[in-house]
């Protein structure tokens, strides 16, 4: 349900690098082996950055030498990465999306010695493979293909196939849909140290049912569209990690304890020459355990275990180990004491806390054994704003590296030697801004300029402040009022809420307070725009703020909400009679139980790809936050928009797209229902075949623009009155 996030095209191209760190699914930066250049991908070609030498680049691959022979036109290049002695260039061409990343495509190498450019997985179909990486010592190239694994032997190209199992149903090298939407799981496989084995994922989904989507525009005949889609009280995929030897051969599954279909192993990575580490969560998601494997025997011992009386996030700890001391020990994440702190931890299990403090690290940005630093992104102060924060790698007290000067929200890509990061400043009021710094001093290197376009842009006056609830409980958020504001009249007002564990909407950034689904501007016409974040919230507020919500999502968020709605209604130039409330997604389902738990607040509401019962939504997250069945049904059941659609007093219009794999289209049908039933009337938009985003078609984005638009001016109409 995380998937929507309000799209701000005019951020693209802030950082336009191509990144290092999760190159196989997203763009980033690939740093050179030094930590002090960069590459960059433009139309025609690949070049190197040196930040040493500002303004200056060196052009690895020229048009030319991107043109296939036979071919006239270059390749569109995606993403690149260099093998470790920098002599080959790994290419990504002709991606496609796989749900929601475009992680399938072609792979090219450029060898700079012998000037050859050659495609890999001859043979395999077109834009079938997917996570392709070069061995430690650049001899081979391993990929996925067709839910197989594949190494290409990249001096005379022969193709070894590792696999031979996979399907549709049974993964090995990549994941399941839920595994991608919940535990941020894509790349399943990884190179040993010494380059002769592979460690990869399977997952076995052929006892999860599919879920079919109906496809009714595309064909004369309407077909069904499968995805294997495990709701709530489904048990998950079987999940098992193996090693397989480069040359062939047979498979060495790891002795994991558990129930392998109980379990989830959302984390894998090689922890020496013959050694695994991984993640286990039990199905609750309340225990985790670190393992270490032994690959060329399968036994596993646990080292460390972190429970948590809600959940213990695992999409929020560091997307692999970050091992010191030659490997003799890791940096974990745990919110053990209450708030989410770093901590060293040795291959027998002992712990030393390395953040103390009541505050939360955010996201670790860099650790440099070289400057024996931990750079991280935290704001104890300010849950709105993110600044980078430094320990040393002993632990000790954080030292804040952003100036003072730079109130909002901080960005860093730091280099691997620690000593420089590609650095992005935004806030509410102002345009991002990119530029180059040198660490730990913070002094920009280059870079720093606004971009031409942003210097015609319009920024809302975004007003943030705090509000305290009857339930004594403290809530960040902004508003924006209407151009020209006059406190004597009394002004309609629009909150934007989304209200899950998945997104923070109350940031200090830009774009926050922008509405895309607006035809016009929002402050112009005469509406206040406001947004709040309830518990629940993934703010850096410490453990209780977040997880409170555990059991009640859909009933102490919506309150929070609600309540913190009626201080701002208490300000004498609120319209109390127009009140609206809209979101996507997790909003959708928020908006939705604001209206009816809540119908004497919120007269008017727009909501758009609910889940409107939460046992119709994927195991993984609704399990996380409220529990398993039988034993915790009511839960789903009681806090689920769809128990409370008969009190539905105000204005309502649901949207949703029809061939949304995500929040299927079934929740919008069982509301209309149960609306129906109780002679409640509504309004309904769907968007034929349209998937979670309601992107696809021509035209489509303007006429759900169009559509929000209309129907809000005229259930609650803008202007001071």
């Amino acid at each position: 349900m995380k998937q929507f996030l309000v799209r701000r095209a005019a951020l693209a191209g802030a950082f336009s690098m191509l990144t290092a760190a999760a190159w196989a699914q997203n763009p980033g930066t690939q740093w050179t082996k030094d930590g002090y250049g960069y590459l960059q991908v433009r139309p025609d070609s690949v070049v190197q950055l040196d930040i040493r030498q500002p303004g200056q680049t060196r052009t690895l691959l020229s048009k030319r030498q991107l043109t296939p022979a036979g071919q006239t036109k270059p390749l569109g290049v995606r993403r690149v990465a260099l093998s470790d002695d920098g002599r080959l260039i790994l290419l990504n061409t002709n991606t496609k999306k796989v749900w929601r990343y475009d992680t399938r495509g072609d792979y090219w190498v450029y060898d700079t010695g012998s000037k050859q450019l050659t495609q890999l997985g001859k043979g395999r179909p077109e834009a079938s493979l997917m996570f392709a990486k070069f061995s430690p010592d650049g001899r081979r190239v391993a990929y996925v293909s067709g839910h197989n694994l594949f190494v290409e032997n990249l001096a005379d190209h022969a193709i070894t196939q590792l696999t031979t199992d996979g399907t549709d149903k049974l993964i090995n090298g990549t994941f399941d849909w839920v595994y991608e939407e919940e535990l941020d799981c894509r790349d399943g496989f990884r190179w040993s140290p010494d380059g002769q084995h592979l460690a990869y994922w399977q997952l076995d989904a052929r006892k999860t049912p599919n879920y079919l989507m109906l496809n009714t525009t595309d064909a004369l005949y309407p077909f069904t569209v499968p995805v294997e889609y495990p709701v709530v009280g489904e048990d998950p995929s079987r999940c098992r990690i193996g090693v397989v030897a480069v040359g062939g051969g047979d498979t060495k599954w790891m002795d994991v304890p558990g129930d392998a279909v109980q379990h989830y192993i959302p984390r894998m990575e090689w922890a020496g020459a013959n050694e695994l580490i991984i993640q286990q969560l039990n199905r609750r998601q309340n225990e985790s355990k670190l393992m270490l494997c032994t690959a060329a025997t399968g036994a596993t011992k646990t080292i460390y275990t972190d429970t948590d009386k809600a959940w213990v996030e695992a999409k929020d700890q560091p997307v692999g180990w970050d091992w010191l001391q030659g490997g003799k020990s890791f940096v974990w994440v745990s919110e053990k004491d209450g708030w989410r702190h770093l901590y060293q931890i040795d291959r027998s299990g002992k712990e030393k806390l390395l953040t103390p403090g009541n505050y939360d690290v955010v996201s670790v940005e860099g650790i440099s054994e070289a400057t024996g630093t931990i750079y991280f992104l935290a704001s104890p102060t300010n849950a709105t704003q993110r600044y980078l924060y430094k320990v040393p790698l002993k632990g000790g007290k954080a030292e804040r590296v952003t100036p003072a000067a730079l109130s909002g929200t901080n960005s860093y890509e730091v280099s691997p030697n620690g000593k420089v990061a590609l650095h992005r400043y935004a806030s509410a009021g102002s345009y991002p801004v990119a530029d180059v710094v040198d660490l730990p001093a913070h002094k920009r290197l280059s870079g720093g300029e606004m971009p031409e376009q942003a210097k015609k842009i319009k920024m809302p006056k975004t007003e943030f402040f705090q509000v305290k609830t009857a339930d004594g409980v403290t809530l960040d958020g902004w508003m924006v009022k209407p151009t020209n504001f006059d406190p004597a009249k009394k002004y309609p007002i629009v909150f934007m809420v989304y209200g899950e564990p998945a997104r923070q909407t109350v940031l200090d950034n830009f774009g926050v307070s922008s509405n895309r689904l607006y035809q016009g501007s929002m402050a112009d016409d005469g509406y206040i725009y406001a947004s709040l974040d309830n518990r629940g919230a993934p703010a850096p507020r410490g453990r209780e703020f977040r997880k409170a919500i555990y059991h009640n999502l859909g009933m102490l968020n919506i309150r929070d909400q609600a309540m913190g709605a009626k201080e701002v209604l208490k300000n004498s130039w609120v319209d109390t009679s127009r009140v609206a409330v809209w979101g996507w997604s997790g909003g959708g389902s928020s908006t939705l139980s604001l209206m009816f738990q809540y119908p004497q607040i919120y007269k008017t509401g727009i909501s758009i790809a609910a889940v409107d019962n939460q046992l119709n939504y994927d195991n993984i997250y609704q399990e996380r936050y409220m529990g398993l069945l039988p034993e915790d049904k009511h839960y789903f059941v009681d806090n689920s928009a769809l128990a409370h659609a008969s009190k539905l007093r105000g204005n309502l219009l649901l949207i949703h797209g029809t061939g949304d794999d995500n929040v299927h289209y079934n929740n919008a049908e069982q509301m209309i229902n149960e609306l129906v039933k109780h002679g409640k009337t509504f309004q309904m938009m769907a968007y034929p075949n349209r998937t979670h985003g309601i992107s696809e078609g021509e035209g489509t984005s303007k006429h759900l623009a169009a559509t929000y638009t209309k129907f809000l001016k005229e259930n609650c109409p803008p202007g001071g009155r």
